[in-house]
């Protein structure tokens, strides 16, 4: 079992830009597949997009869980698994997201495409959610 002892206004302040990130992941996500900027037509920024569908699975499997916890009431006390089912898997999504995005970014910004402003969003979402779900994970302790 896993502990954290972290304040309540620290949980909140790491919590609030994490899920700022992971929103932000996936509503800049959305908005390249709909919306279909010029960075759509790059069959390399494609593929990296393609990718990023990975990364918000692994951040929603993350929500999924953490909302399991809180329903549950586990907020501050977790076995392993389910430590990294949520936390584990937001952080390892922003992280991995952040990479792909920045990727797709400099391809876009290289081949001076338009919609590159969604690639930033993605690359600023993915940073917060891996930030601070890696803050709120580094937070727990084994009992």
């Amino acid at each position: 079992m896993y502990e954290s002892k972290i304040s309540n206004a620290k949980w909140i302040a790491y919590d609030l830009p994490g899920n700022l990130g992971w929103i932000m992941f996936r509503v800049a996500l959305v908005l390249c597949f709909t919306k279909k900027p010029e960075i759509i037509g790059d069959k390399v920024i494609w593929v990296l997009l393609l990718l990023n569908l990975l990364c918000a699975a692994a951040m929603i499997v993350g929500i999924v869980e953490l909302i399991s916890e809180r329903i549950q009431k586990l907020d501050r006390i977790l076995p392993k698994k389910r430590l990294y089912r949520g936390f584990g898997s937001l952080t390892f999504g922003g992280l991995a997201g952040t990479v792909i995005s920045l990727s797709a970014l400099a391809v876009a910004l290289m081949n001076g495409l338009t919609g590159a402003a969604y690639l930033g969003v993605l690359c600023a979402g993915g940073l917060l959610c891996f930030v601070f779900g890696g803050l709120l994970l580094k937070e727990y302790k084994k009992r």
